[in-house]
Order: C-alpha cells, then structure tokens, then sequence
C-alpha cells in the first residue's frame, strides 16, 4: 500500500451502503406521498423527511468532533423539495467522514467513538430507509441480508431499554429462521412487509 492508498474504515463503508440503498427508495418519494402514514406512530412522511435531514445534518457536523443534539421532528415552514435536500445531504455527509476524523465526537457532555457513530448513522438511515419504502409501498423489501446483519450488532449495542417506548417500540417477536432484515426490523420494534 502507497502513501496515497486511502482505507476506507468499516463503518464508513457500512454507511456507504446504508446511504445507498436508502437513495434508492427516496428517489420513489413524489409530493403526493407526504401526507402517508410511516410506521412511526404518529408520523407522516413529511415529518419523517424532516427528522432525516436533521439526522443528516447531526451525523455530518459530527465528523468535525463535536455535533449538537437533534432537535424535535417538525414540519418545514417554508415548502422544500425534500428529497433532492437529503440526496445532497447524504452525499455530503459521506464525504465528510471519508476525509480524515478525530477518534472521538462529543454529543453534549457525552464522549462516543467516532466509530459508534458512524455505525449508528448507517443504522438509522438504513432503519428510516425502510420506514420511507414501507410508507410508499406496501410490500417494501426489508434492508438486504448483508447489510441489516452488520446492523444487528450496532442495534443491539446501542438501542437500549431506555429507548423504548420512546424511540423504539417494543421488539416483535420472530422465528429463528427469520432473514437478517427481518431481525434487525423487529429488533427495532417493526414488522417485516415482505
């Protein structure tokens, strides 16, 4: 390997695919969608687009060292093409944790490997990848097998029982021969469409 030989770490390869299969089910989001129940109770699309841009915006910051809590999902003021702002952002977001990083992030008082984070940022996106795809189409595929298994571990290191109810529901309970996607969606409180 030359000096100029750039290695990428896990996790951002991990994010890579987790933004890229994500993409792919936000390019079907048209306007008429956003008015759509996401498997979120409570949720519309529109409010879910939101909170993905913020998460976004969050995870990018962070690569500099330091990110500021998310703030609560809300509606935009001012009408914007939301999916075009989250194809930007996600490319952006890439970009910033392929350059070189400090071995740490700081999220208010609390200190986290900037590996965790990175790991955690694919998770979420992969997670609300599916929440957009379940929203849009009834039968959405689950997260591939290959992806939602690096997943599992990240979800059960950092999804806690003080997550729940709040952020996750409850895990649904599920066979053994169940496919990774399928474990890693009912780990997180969601029900398999496919």
């Amino acid at each position: 390997m030359t000096a100029g030989d750039l290695v990428v770490p896990t996790e951002v390869a991990l994010l890579e695919r987790a933004l890229a299969w994500t993409g792919g089910h936000l390019a079907r989001v048209h306007p008429q969608h956003l008015a759509l129940p996401t498997p979120c109770d409570g949720w519309d699309l529109a409010a879910l687009l939101d909170h993905m841009e913020d998460g976004l915006d969050a995870f990018a910051e962070a690569a500099a060292g330091f990110v500021v809590p998310l703030r609560p999902a809300r509606l935009p003021e001012h009408p914007v093409p939301l999916v075009p702002v989250l194809q930007a952002k996600a490319c952006a977001l890439l970009g910033s944790w392929t350059r070189p990083t400090l071995p740490e992030v700081r999220t208010g008082s609390l200190a986290l490997a900037a590996s965790t984070l990175v790991a955690t940022a694919a998770l979420e996106i992969t997670v609300h990848g599916w929440d957009v795809a379940s929203s849009v189409a009834p039968t959405a595929p689950d997260p591939p097998d290959d992806l939602a298994r690096a997943l599992l571990g990240v979800a059960a290191a950092t999804v806690t029982s003080h997550d729940r109810p709040g952020r996750f529901a409850a895990p649904r309970p599920l066979g053994g021969d169940a496919a990774h996607g399928a474990r890693l969606l009912a780990f997180l409180g969601r029900r398999s469409r496919a």
